[in-house]
């Protein structure tokens, strides 16, 4: 291979700075061709250190709109060359929304920090020598290592099948081609149920859709199927047919929308059930055929258990999350990682097990490790006892307070209003915490540690630190690392509410205790929550397009 060449009649958009032409060297663990520079490189990037950051998705995205424009040379690879608006996914399955309103181009995200884009597939990371092996997905095969300074893993996650038997005759809801797919199967079986050849039973099982899961997801589809049916359906197509569609959602839990208020969730349950929506709660998918899910009641005798079936025409698989092949042969790599279905980082978002801190992953496919307190109960309680009298005033708890909060930040959130904190477990009233009392109160904010939600809030906040935290560690050594990442402070998650969509009306629930539960206000509050949520007016003006559209004309009912 020959080496870069300078193309000194090449000038970049000011005809100021020559640009490279690209002839990559060969080298690392598979003697690849290494990706030196782009193609649209100037010489001025390549003073800057190189971030390169995997995946298009909320999180992705999140730290290209924070990262400072000059602090990196950034490459975003992805295998889609778009960012996808995901909440309002299920609503392109039936029409309501065009699928290209969902959807920002990634480049002209990217563009904010002079950023590449390399739409390619990343296989595996070459961590010793800071190297990401990446392959062509356009119908090329070409692989070719991408080197790094700072990585940022954002590649998502694929969905859990529990090693269900016939999960290849189920559809998924995470990509714009699984929306395509449904909205293509759904309105090719009802064309299939108008045929005059076509039978009684024939129909029933075209028109029956069954959603395995009940969580956001698969609500929000049934949700949408449902306005489908009683909005289009009966305007366009023989009426008979609405009296043969079924929908049937499986939920493994006893209560759909089981991450809401349970007050929520049992309304969700009435509304559905009102407008014919089959629920079935308590129950786990046993096997799936091709034309019916066989499903097992979990309250049923375990020696004797009841199994149920149900046919279907369309099958939509929505239940928890998995590692992807990147992400699954990373952690194998790294051998210090647990957990089973993501990556685990610290609070700084630095996955677990690099010595250099060089790697972060956030959203989908990672989670932060929650210390254990209890297991640092003595150096917590022996610092802070100033007397050494083996118990802790009011003050001295304060302080013990104080220390956890510093060195433990995800403890925060759990350590408020602390006289009352200090008094609920002060149980033998005596004006102190001896170190019994003491370790029943670390024991509690043990239990209460729980992970992070796989959500877009998440990943969106994750990225937006992220963002900002590598924009001040820009360009400094170790050290210096070190001592301004204790300024900056862990990540801290701040939960602002969750909404789901159940046909023309909404639920959510606030941090501040507020719920909201329908009502079509509460459908516009969701409509206006998620027009603002949006990446660019051009994503803004498509919505409000489309929900003109389908207030004048209804859905666009045609198959393409």
């Amino acid at each position: 291979m020959q080496d870069i060449v300078y193309i000194e009649d090449a000038k970049d958009a000011h005809n100021q700075v020559p640009l490279l032409a690209l002839h990559p060297k060969v080298g690392g663990q598979k003697d690849l061709p290494i990706v030196s520079h782009a193609l649209d490189n100037s010489e001025d990037e390549n003073t800057k250190p190189r971030l390169v950051i995997l995946g298009s998705g909320w999180g992705a995205v999140s730290v290209l709109k924070n990262l400072d424009a000059d602090k990196y040379n950034v490459t975003v690879i992805s295998e889609n060359n778009y960012f996808l608006f995901t909440p309002l996914l299920p609503c392109a399955t039936v029409g309501t929304h065009e699928l290209r309103s969902l959807l920002e181009p990634i480049r002209k995200i990217a563009a904010r920090v002079h950023g590449h884009f390399l739409e390619a597939r990343a296989l595996e990371v070459d961590i010793e020598n800071k190297m990401i092996e990446v392959q062509s997905v356009n119908g090329r095969q070409d692989r070719f290592y991408v080197p790094y300074d700072k990585l940022v893993v954002a590649v998502g996650a694929t969905s859990i099948t529990h090693g269900i038997e016939g999960i290849e005759h189920t559809m998924r809801l995470k990509t714009i081609q699984d929306a395509q797919q449904i909205r293509r199967k759904v309105l090719t079986n009802v064309e299939l149920a108008c045929l005059p050849t076509t039978t009684p039973e024939e129909r029933k099982k075209l028109l029956s859709f069954v959603i395995c899961g009940g969580g956001a997801t698969g609500t929000e589809f049934a949700a949408e199927l449902f306005d489908w049916m009683n909005e289009d359906l009966v305007s366009w197509f023989p009426k008979l047919l609405r009296e043969d569609i079924s929908v049937t959602i499986i939920q493994s839990r006893d209560h759909i929308l089981n991450t809401f208020d349970v007050q929520i969730s049992e309304y969700a349950e009435k509304r559905f059930e009102r407008e014919g929506i089959n629920i079935v709660t308590n129950a786990r998918v046993a096997r799936i055929e091709e034309d019916k899910v066989v499903y097992r009641l979990k309250n049923s005798d375990p020696n004797n258990p009841e199994f149920k079936e149900v046919p279907y025409g369309v099958c939509l698989w929505s239940t928890g999350i998995a590692m992807t092949p990147f992400v699954k042969n990373m952690s194998e790599k790294l051998g210090s990682q647990l957990h089973q279905r993501v990556l685990t980082t610290d609070g700084f978002l630095r996955v677990k097990g690099v010595d250099d801190g060089s790697i972060y992953a956030l959203g989908d496919c990672a989670t932060i490790g929650n210390p254990k307190i209890l297991e640092h109960m003595m150096e917590i309680f022996e610092n802070a006892d100033e007397d050494q009298d083996g118990t802790l005033t009011l003050g001295e708890f304060n302080k013990a307070v104080k220390y956890m909060r510093r060195r433990f930040p995800l403890t925060e959130r759990h350590l408020t209003k602390l006289e009352n904190l200090f008094e609920k477990y002060d149980t033998d009233q005596s004006g102190t915490l001896d170190i019994d009392e003491m370790r029943a109160m670390l024991k509690d904010i043990d239990s209460k540690m729980t992970h992070l939600p796989a959500t877009a809030q998440v990943a969106s906040q994750q990225g937006r630190y992220l963002g900002k935290y590598l924009s001040q560690i820009a360009g400094l050594d170790a050290e210096s690392t070190e001592h301004k990442s204790r300024q900056i402070g862990t990540f801290t998650y701040n939960h602002l509410g969750t909404l789901a969509y159940l046909g023309n009306t909404a639920v959510g629930e606030f941090n501040w205790g507020f719920k909201m539960i329908g009502g079509l206000w509460a459908m516009y509050l969701w409509r206006s929550v998620y027009w603002s949520e949006q990446v660019s007016m051009r994503t803004r003006a498509n919505l409000s397009i489309d929900w003109t559209k389908r207030a004048v004309f209804g859905r666009d009912i045609s198959i393409v």
